[in-house]
């Protein structure tokens, strides 16, 4: 029973545990068990707390058996990425120089998790202040990916898509500034979403680029993306970049009914210069959409030429802004690569930086002029498929390309439109996940989680699972 009980997803779970079928005791003690047997290997953890996580149980059986289910998330385990705050608890923002740092307040989400009654088994490795796409930690060791533990899970939220994979935990949360939650979603083979910027406070992470940043759920499947997205939600005062849009229920949105969506397709950026097998299979994904009643219409979006620029730009200067001062007084606690971009971070000007807020407001007009016609956009996640880790280029249909530059190429775009995307799985090449994108309107989380549950429904994935997670 227990090694199938760490493979549901929260949608399976939840109904055990409100008809009290199940125990939170019982299934924290499977999936804390599941996580230190793994751990070594896959390196998803930076720390598990087992103890908090045993007490958290205790208690959510017992307002469960009491009459008082709050909820999906009541009694399900979930380890958390580590820039997230824990009153009283170490948060190391996966480095050196914050690895003591104790909050004394509750990130946002944190508190609205704890609310939904959901129960903590630790924090998640990522790449050293969610600076990077390959979760190689100088300080805390690489993560690997549970498809082929000699790759990369993507980054840098790299530990939530590997745990979630691994069934290491049941659900988690990434951060995305340039793609952290989408691109280990697409190369661990689970479902990310990066929400509308603004429509999930923020306050309590560590940030990397302000302007950037976003929370949002990584999960097995969309309908468990959706509900976690209906917990942490909604305006936050404490968050200047909040946005007080109402939240309404996700969960009613999913119907799985595309007929008559109308769905872009951007060929000139989106699907240029991708590897043959990924565009193979998007391609047969927007088919299976079309195949139920759904519509394609070629979009053109002239900016996009400019994004990676802007993208760049931003994240550089932001994030040089956050860290100037460890970075002249310590340098060498910063590991090698995140001081290279943090020291290139201090060369844009502000001319260089205006320019590129300048592109974003161009690049926003133009989505909005595209969803006047279509409903959503579909893309490749990613371009490549992951590489080893270590490996600084991706392999591009022959030709060796950057790997930075390439995986990023697909997701950059929605943060610097601030625009809701979500990843979910669509096939395999070479026994690796693959994922498809969907980009939609601002706020209509609703809509792209819709369209990503048609894409389920097709089972892509064909029920596999990593060896590692059910051996």
């Amino acid at each position: 029973m227990s090694r199938e009980l760490v493979t549901k997803s929260v949608e399976e779970l939840a109904p055990l545990l409100q008809k009290r079928e199940l125990s939170p005791v019982e299934l924290t003690q499977e999936v804390l068990k599941h996580a230190e047997s793994h751990n070594e290997r896959i390196n998803a953890y930076i720390t598990i707390t087992r103890k908090q996580a045993e007490e958290a149980a205790l208690q959510a059986e017992k307002e469960i058996s009491d009459g008082n289910y709050r909820g999906m998330y009541h009694g399900i385990p979930m380890g958390l990425k580590d820039n997230l705050y824990f009153k009283n608890e170490i948060t190391t923002m996966a480095s050196r120089i914050h690895g003591d740092f104790v909050s004394d307040f509750d990130a946002t989400v944190v508190s609205k998790l704890r609310e939904a009654g959901a129960i903590f088994t630790g924090k998640l490795n990522m790449h050293e202040y969610a600076w990077g796409i390959t979760n190689n930690n100088p300080h805390f060791g690489a993560c690997r990916n549970p498809w082929d533990t000699e790759k990369i899970p993507g980054g840098s939220s790299g530990g939530s898509g590997a745990a979630v994979a691994a069934d290491m935990s049941v659900a988690s949360l990434g951060t995305d500034t340039a793609g952290s939650i989408r691109i280990p979603s697409s190369a661990c083979g689970i479902v990310g979403l990066k929400p509308t910027h603004g429509r999930v406070s923020k306050y309590g992470c560590f940030p990397l680029a302000w302007s950037l940043d976003h929370i949002g759920p990584m999960t097995k499947t969309v309908k468990d993306a959706a509900a976690l997205l209906e917990v942490i939600a909604g305006y936050d005062k404490n968050d200047p970049t909040s946005v007080n849009v109402p939240v309404g229920s996700y969960m009613e949105q999913i119907t799985g009914n595309v007929k008559d969506l109308v769905i872009g397709i951007n060929e000139e950026y989106f699907f240029n210069h991708v590897d043959s097998e990924v565009e193979k299979l998007v391609r047969q994904g927007i088919q299976h959409l079309v195949d139920q009643g759904a519509k394609v219409e070629e979009v053109s979006i002239p900016s996009l030429k400019y994004a990676e620029y802007a993208e760049m730009i931003t994240i550089l200067a932001e994030a040089a802004t956050i860290h100037h001062r460890n970075l002249l007084t310590r340098p060498e606690d910063f590991g090698q690569d995140i001081r290279l971009l943090l020291e290139l971070g201090e060369l844009p000007s502000a001319v260089d930086y205006l320019q590129s807020q300048q592109i974003r407001r161009q690049l926003k007009f133009d989505f909005q002029k595209v969803f006047e016609k279509v409903s959503v956009l579909i893309t490749p996640t990613l371009p490549i498929i992951p590489p080893k880790i270590g490996e600084e280029y991706a392999d591009l249909n022959g030709e060796k390309v950057d790997l930075i530059d390439h995986i990023i190429r697909f997701t950059g775009p929605s943060n610097l439109t601030g625009l809701p995307a979500l990843t979910v799985p669509c096939g395999f090449k070479e026994g690796m996940p693959v994922g498809l994108q969907i980009i939609g309107p601002a706020f209509k989380e609703g809509t792209v989680l819709n369209v990503g549950y048609a894409v389920e429904k097709t089972n892509p994935l064909k029920g596999r699972k990593p060896d590692l997670a059910i051996s």
